[in-house]
């Protein structure tokens, strides 16, 4: 049953109610703290699909690579994005734990050559 986000428009309450989806044209949904029904649903986050090949064009800008080299935030950013993008798609070789763990790394500051001195064995056998 999915749960709907909502904020009371009288005292300000975030709460949120779960109903089936038949339910939800007809329940009455009231403040939990207030009682009140002058309550606003919130929307979530959206995701739109995009096709893989504007997922590339998107992140293969030559503007928005440049300097990646020099700068280890920068490259983790922009790693960040593709796995975002690829999720479980990334390929063989490195788990998402060590992926996430590697980015995690770069985001921090820690240059490429000190993660490969760290992780000697990083992504296994490729």
């Amino acid at each position: 049953m999915p749960n709907y986000a909502y904020t009371c428009r009288d005292c300000g309450e975030h709460f949120s109610v779960a109903m089936s989806y038949d339910e939800y044209d007809h329940a009455e949904v009231r403040c939990p703290q207030c009682e009140s029904q002058d309550v606003g649903r919130q929307l979530g986050r959206v995701r739109f699909a995009r096709s893989a090949e504007v997922s590339l064009d998107s992140l293969s800008d030559p503007e928005a690579l440049a300097g990646l080299e020099d700068d280890p935030r920068a490259l983790g950013k922009v790693m960040r994005q593709v796995g975002n993008e690829f999720g479980d798609e990334l390929g063989e070789g490195a788990s998402k734990a060590e992926f996430n763990e590697v980015v995690d790394r770069l985001e921090s500051g820690q240059s490429p050559e000190q993660i490969e001195k760290d992780l000697p064995d990083l992504g296994g056998d490729i």
